[in-house]
């Protein structure tokens, strides 16, 4: 006779949990945001710390607590009026210029047409170039007087050549910031217009619409949040345009093309007075936020109107 196996128990109790560190999705997130803490919000409020102070590295030992005695002095000075205009029309001069031919080459290559593939190509290469190579590039092979380009093309119509740099020194400027951030706005608004169905363009060419009826009815209110990424990214970047004014008019003119950037290394560098140059920076901090912000709401509110 034989006799049955016994039979096991199964257990089922849970497996204990591990123990250690529990990597969380915020817990992987912390090294990054501790850098970005290291590497702009620490050497802002170290600005904004230097800038209470009369500091200037002549004299390292004396440095005064004068309060918000650089400020008052920025904001008292009428050259600094001057400089503020002159980094306003820049930016927003240029930010135009981007918007009005960036559009109309996403346009344009937003149809098909032989080559191209290598115009798009050729127009994405100049956001590439480094702003000193910009400038040096404009300086001598373009806007130069005696062998520029534009001397050359003056000369072979019969005209005078033209001292570009020294006679219209602002527009000049902002034409090779123009040619340098174009292909950035192209990109940015081809990207918006090729996510634009092409049955909504069919219903209104079908119901008689005129192109610019269905640009501005259809396209413009498409692209608005294309726009507003331009709008912002441009923003910020032309308020801190540098290497451009300090490889082509080094701010003159006088303080023709002086902007705030420029007068910050001015007063840092040149001049060694950490505090001006610090509530300087400062300032330009405080004006990139409250233009990039209004620019946003104006473009709120037009939109808003557009789709009433």
């Amino acid at each position: 006779m034989t006799t049955a196996a016994p039979l096991t128990t199964v257990s089922t109790a849970h497996p204990a949990p591990r123990r250690g560190l529990r990597l969380t999705p915020a817990a992987l997130m912390w090294p990054a945001l501790l850098y970005l803490i290291l590497t702009t919000q620490v050497p802002f409020f170290m600005t904004v710390y230097y800038s209470f102070f009369r500091y200037n590295l002549v004299d390292p030992g004396n440095r005064p607590f004068i309060g918000v005695g650089n400020y008052v002095n920025l904001l008292t000075n009428p050259e600094n009026f001057r400089i503020v205009l002159n980094t306003l029309v820049l930016a927003l001069g240029t930010l135009l210029l981007t918007l009005l031919i960036g559009g109309g080459m996403a346009l344009l290559l937003n149809r098909a047409f032989p080559g191209r593939a290598f115009l798009r190509t050729v127009m994405i290469s100049s956001f590439l170039v480094m702003p000193i190579v910009t400038a040096v590039i404009w300086k001598n092979m373009l806007l130069n007087p005696v062998s520029g380009f534009f001397s050359w093309a003056l000369l072979q119509l019969g005209l005078q050549p033209i001292d570009f740099l020294a006679q219209h020194p602002m527009a000049s400027v902002m034409a090779m910031i123009t040619w340098e951030w174009m292909p950035f706005a192209m990109l940015i608004l081809l990207t918006g217009l090729q996510s634009l169905p092409d049955d909504q363009l069919e219903a209104a060419k079908l119901d008689g619409a005129t192109p610019w009826q269905e640009f501005q009815h259809i396209v413009l209110p498409h692209w608005s949040q294309a726009i507003q990424v331009v709008v912002l990214m441009e923003t910020i970047a032309l308020l801190q345009v540098y290497g451009e004014i300090y490889g082509s008019t080094s701010g003159g003119p006088g303080l023709a093309t002086t902007n705030l950037p420029y007068f910050i290394y001015q007063k840092a560098f040149a001049e060694y007075n950490i505090g001006l140059a610090s509530a300087a920076g400062v300032l330009t901090v405080v004006l990139t936020n409250i233009l990039a912000i209004y620019l946003l709401r104006f473009m709120s509110r037009s939109k808003s109107s557009l789709g009433g």
